[in-house]
């Protein structure tokens, strides 16, 4: 459950399970061990896996036999609690030992470690992706402070990978036909500076797109204070991706102030407009949260009119959700969760329209896809453009000529045919 961090994590322990010679089946009904890896950032995510785990109770009761652990953030944040509401569990990890899985599932005690444990190259991991593209965690934890946000107190400070180890994991996944390389922490742009790298991500990339096999490199999850001119000269470069993942969150400076980020709206416009002014056909996308402590009809208003301004290609809303621990729980929440829902509802039916605008400026043009593979109905194939992050983002719809492109390389020229919202329509050029 949760994000694509929690899922390298789940891959890893995946390979762990693996060389200890357990498999794999695709109903926890046909499982004799059933783990949950959760998600506990906001209470959304967190009521989600206390669904999950109520309805594995049931499946408990009929089955007593079978084995349950529970891993992950929410464990992290609130064991006890957990403890309580779902006694029957069997295990519990939360973030410090995923590599110690296969000892919890067979009951052998489990010390806890006291940091976020974070894989290398050496570390066992079934990859549960598409083939032709991976996630490829480069650090664990963070050093901001935002005031909404739980993750530090969970995953603790920003801990980066070695710049050699991460090499060496890409260039074990392009030799398994991996051509698409998902750079993924909770700030991404931030990698190496615990380290003392100087440009660490700038570097990193370099090294990566010298790799044989590795077609596109991806950056996910950017701050705006950390998008140096070297990061927009590598944006640059042939192999990686023109896109960028910054969450601004929102714009009007009062808010952005409680929020402790650093980017209001008029340094954010200033900053997209020098992105685009380097990199032209960049892909941008963002996060935002409506409803924090303080947001009123005009603080609602500036963020609508950031969005207009900017025009992103890509855009999600998060409703407020105050959090145990954090610095924004003290403010006064006044606005009910209908109205929070109201406002994230507006800002998206905004951004359809501009992003129908934006997928409309691709008809016409032929570009490069990887494919994922082929459509469930209809016939066809599916793919993403390098504008087009892997879960997030839309697809490309690629209608089936007979043959499809069986044979092919992983990327494809597609002339694009049609756009909605989110996805592309296109046709494979001979």
């Amino acid at each position: 459950m949760g994000c694509a961090k929690n899922l390298v994590d789940s891959e890893v322990m995946l390979g762990y399970l693996r060389d200890a010679r357990y498999g794999f089946v695709r109903s926890p009904e046909d499982a004799d061990i059933v783990i949950v890896n959760t998600c506990g950032f906001i209470r959304p995510a967190r009521d989600e896996a206390d669904d999950v785990l109520g309805k594995l109770a049931r499946l408990k009761t009929r089955r007593p036999e079978k084995k349950f652990a529970v891993t992950g953030c929410y464990v992290a944040k609130e064991r006890d609690h957990l403890k309580r509401t779902f006694p029957w569990v069997d295990a519990w990890l939360g973030v410090g030992s995923f590599d110690r899985i296969v000892d919890a599932v067979e009951g052998k005690p489990v010390r806890e470690r006291g940091r976020t444990f974070l894989y290398d190259h050496r570390s066992p991991r079934l990859i549960s992706t598409p083939h032709g593209w991976a996630y490829l965690k480069v650090a664990e934890g963070c050093s901001h402070r935002c005031s909404f946000c739980s993750i530090p107190r969970i995953k603790g400070p920003y801990r980066s990978r070695g710049l050699v180890s991460i090499v060496e994991e890409a260039r074990a996944l392009a030799g398994r036909g991996f051509r698409e390389i998902d750079l993924i922490s909770q700030d991404t742009t931030f990698y190496g500076r615990d380290r003392g790298l100087k440009d660490g991500l700038v570097r990193l990339i370099r090294r990566l797109t010298k790799l044989e096999g590795i077609e596109w490199v991806r950056i996910l999850y950017g701050y705006p204070e950390e998008v140096t001119y070297g990061l927009l000269e590598v944006l640059g470069e042939p192999k990686v991706c023109q896109y960028l993942d910054i969450p601004f969150q929102h714009a009007d400076p009062g808010i952005v102030r409680k929020m402790k980020r650093g980017s209001d709206g008029e340094q954010a416009l200033k900053l997209i407009d020098k992105i685009r002014k380097k990199v032209p056909d960049i892909a941008l996308r963002t996060s935002l949260i409506v409803g924090f402590p303080g947001e009123g009809a005009k603080e609602f208003l500036a963020l609508k009119q950031f969005v207009l301004e900017a025009r992103f290609h890509h855009l999600g809303v998060f409703t407020y959700s105050p959090e145990p621990g954090t610095a924004a729980k003290a403010l006064i929440d006044p606005l009910t969760q209908e109205e929070k829902d109201r406002r994230r509802d507006e800002i998206m039916e905004m951004q359809a329209r501009i992003s129908m605008e934006r997928n409309r400026g691709y008809v016409g043009q032929t570009l490069d896809v990887l494919l994922e593979g082929r459509l469930r109905k209809g016939g066809g194939w599916a793919g993403r453009t390098r504008y087009q992050a892997p879960e997030v983002d839309g697809l490309v719809m690629i209608e089936d000529g007979g043959t499809g492109p069986n044979g092919r390389k992983p990327i494809v020229k597609v002339e694009i045919t049609g756009a909605d919202i989110y996805d592309l329509r296109g046709k494979l050029v001979p």
